[in-house]
């Protein structure tokens, strides 16, 4: 008689062992492993494989000889969502939105729900952590009344499945992936393996019936998407919302997109009647008026818009261990700037608190904002202010370089839209420009130009 296999998994971190353990040898979580299925085995081999079905044999085909497959797409009623997918909603995509709570996730895909629901698309809003009263409330102030948008108030999966089956949906949010549950799994909504049986069943539902599915998923103390990392190698298309929630503006950037590119980013502003594209960006990032010492601007580019922005710095003594904080810069980069200084300038920042902030809520992936970030520090430690008509662009080298940075061209034309007069560079642009161009070409010399 062949022997029952068995499976055992940790429902806080997906570890597998064929034995059961009081404690999981991963997480350290006690009593989280439960005992698998001989269903849900078999789904883990199914999906873990990618071979062909038995009996058949896949035949490579060079690659000249494909075909292109053309995606056909749609508007969702967003300018600046449409930009961060690629140019519109495709067809049988499934999409997952993060973000911290309160910062818009769910009132921007009601919106998108009853911008489609206006053009006679039929649209299924499923919500497992608010009942329709409060959804219909929301919906009020977002003018997305309309009749062919239809709410869902249920956590149970197979329902909402049956839902689907009942009427020709072509659009459906889920809000949000960990509340939901499937009867098929015996563990708690939210799980490991409940996230990765509804999230297949939503992959192929979504792929079979050619139906968009916009996913909701919460986030981690850490910041990044709570459940399984399967959760996000699975869907097609994975954004994320950045910024302050207390500011107007919020940033929506694509950290995973198989059909366009990561580059772009989504900006919106948080009226009363809901998050809406941001007409206007410049200068919401900083201010000209109010600039004070510790206090250097930049000008950055999120995907191809040119943003100007405002770094912030605090440099105090420090009583005790001196510490390095930094908000929307990579802390790693702050202190190898803060060694270059020392070094390079003789400055004693060894016994200086240093506070780094960049204001907006805006996070700052490129190194071009490296000589701003110097300029910023400078200008605290000295405690003088820096020229509001000034922006300094530069990366910064550890041997005390500064580099030129792309796109630099772009970033003047903008400069100059928005009235600025001068700028702080590694080397003289090729394009003539009207900015006055001062150039620092390693670390020394910006104390050249930093308070002109």
């Amino acid at each position: 008689m062949a022997k029952k296999k068995t499976l055992f998994e940790c429902q806080a971190c997906g570890f597998q062992t064929p034995r059961w353990m009081g404690k999981c040898p991963s997480c350290g979580e006690w009593e989280s492993l439960i005992e698998l299925s001989a269903e849900q085995i078999k789904f883990l081999k199914e999906s873990s494989t990618t071979s062909s079905p038995a009996g058949t044999k896949a035949k490579a085909q060079p690659i000249t000889e494909i075909d292109e497959e053309n995606f056909i797409r749609f508007p969702s009623g967003s300018r600046e969502l449409d930009l961060v997918l690629g140019g519109g909603i495709v067809p049988g995509s499934l999409t997952l939105i993060g973000g911290s709570p309160g910062i818009g996730k769910s009132t921007l895909l009601l919106k998108i729900a009853g911008n489609l629901a206006s053009v006679d698309k039929s649209v299924l809003y499923v919500s497992g952590e608010e009942s329709t009263g409060q959804i219909k409330l929301r919906a009020n102030r977002l003018n997305a009344n309309h009749e062919r948008l239809f709410l869902l108030s249920e956590i149970n999966l197979e329902r909402v499945l049956n839902e689907i089956d009942r009427r020709d949906y072509d659009f459906v949010v889920i809000d949000s992936i960990q509340t939901l549950y499937s009867d098929e799994t015996p563990s708690a909504p939210g799980s490991v393996t409940q996230v990765r049986t509804i999230t297949f069943e939503l992959m192929r539902l979504a792929k079979n019936r050619q139906i968009p599915i916009f996913i909701i998923g919460h986030i981690t103390k850490e910041g990044s998407i709570a459940g399984p990392r399967v959760l996000e190698h699975m869907v097609d298309t994975v954004l994320y919302f950045e910024g302050d929630s207390n500011s107007e503006l919020r940033l929506l950037r694509g950290f995973k997109n198989r059909f366009g590119s990561t580059n772009e980013v989504g900006i919106f502003e948080m009226r009363r009647d809901g998050l809406l594209d941001a007409k206007s960006f410049a200068g919401r990032f900083f201010d000209k008026e109010k600039l004070s010492a510790g206090s250097a601007l930049t000008i950055i580019m999120e995907g191809s818009r040119p943003i100007v922005i405002e770094i912030q710095a605090l440099v105090a003594e420090a009583y005790g261990h001196p510490k390095r904080s930094s908000t929307g810069y990579d802390n790693n980069r702050l202190q190898m700037l803060l060694a270059l200084l020392e070094k390079k300038l003789d400055l004693p920042l060894g016994t200086y608190d240093v506070f780094i902030n960049v204001s907006g809520g805006i996070r700052i992936t490129e190194p071009a904002a490296d000589l701003a970030v110097i300029a910023a520090i400078l200008s605290s430690f000295r405690d003088r202010e820096l020229s509001a008509e000034t922006l300094f662009l530069g990366e910064v080298s550890l041997t005390g370089e500064i580099r030129e940075v792309p796109a630099l061209a772009q970033r003047l034309r903008e400069m100059e839209t928005q009235g600025f007069k001068k700028a702080v560079l590694p080397s003289k642009p090729l394009e003539k420009s009207s900015i006055k161009c001062f150039v620092a070409s390693e670390v020394g010399k910006i104390i050249e130009w930093i308070f002109i």
